[in-house]
């Protein structure tokens, strides 16, 4: 490497921790070409089903348990709320903040259904899965999504059913598991980090541009 690569190279790492290190680093604003691209994401949608199961797991709930019910439910809106409520925001910056309340609300939605779990109100099925309930993600993405289905998203056709199951309002809170819970939640909250990941490196990326260095 000649001794001006080298300091070429010296020049774009300087540059790039002073960017990193600024007090106000650049607010990167933000433009959609559709107000509800959200919907398009695969958190949102897998999101919106956490919500849908944990309605029909809380209303199994006795009396007793309003407290933990109020909780889950809130916790679970909260995970498609910050989603929806961060697309709209005018910055990458606070995109990605309200990313961040999504992905805290998810954990604590993990930490009540462990605790469900734990006291007896929801039952472990060892190797139980979406799959057994005929849910493809992929495809509920495609209904979730589309605007037709808003009034009817309870009638999302479950792949196969056996005859037990024929749409997503037949699933029943007393069948669901602890394991179909976690896989839903691990599977949600890996697609939010990796959406954070590409929202960061897009920021990264504009700052370099805007130094001259990209």
């Amino acid at each position: 490497m000649s001794d001006q690569d080298k300091a070429i190279k010296e020049l774009i790492e300087r540059t790039r921790k002073e960017l990193e290190e600024a007090k106000k680093p650049h607010a990167t604003s933000r433009s959609w070409k559709s107000p509800q691209g959200y919907k398009f994401l695969f958190p949102w949608s897998n999101a919106v089903l956490l919500r849908i199961l944990i309605r029909k797991l809380t209303e199994t709930l006795p009396r007793s348990e309003y407290r933990s019910k109020a909780q889950v439910d809130d916790a679970t809106r909260s995970v498609v709320a910050n989603i929806e409520e961060g697309y709209k925001r005018s910055t990458t910056g606070e995109y990605i903040r309200f990313l961040g309340f999504s992905q805290g609300s998810l954990e604590e939605v993990k930490g009540d259904i462990e605790r469900l779990m734990q006291d007896g109100f929801l039952k472990s099925v060892p190797e139980s899965k979406l799959t057994d309930f005929g849910i493809d993600l992929k495809l509920w993405n495609l209904w979730a999504r589309n605007p037709l289905n808003s009034s009817r998203i309870l009638y999302f056709p479950l792949k196969f059913s056996k005859g037990i199951y024929r749409n997503l309002k037949d699933i029943k809170g007393d069948n669901l598991t602890y394991e179909v819970f976690m896989e839903l939640i691990n599977k949600t909250d890996w697609l939010l980090r990796r959406l954070v990941r590409s929202l960061e490196q897009k920021q990264d990326d504009l700052k370099l541009c805007l130094a001259g260095l990209k």
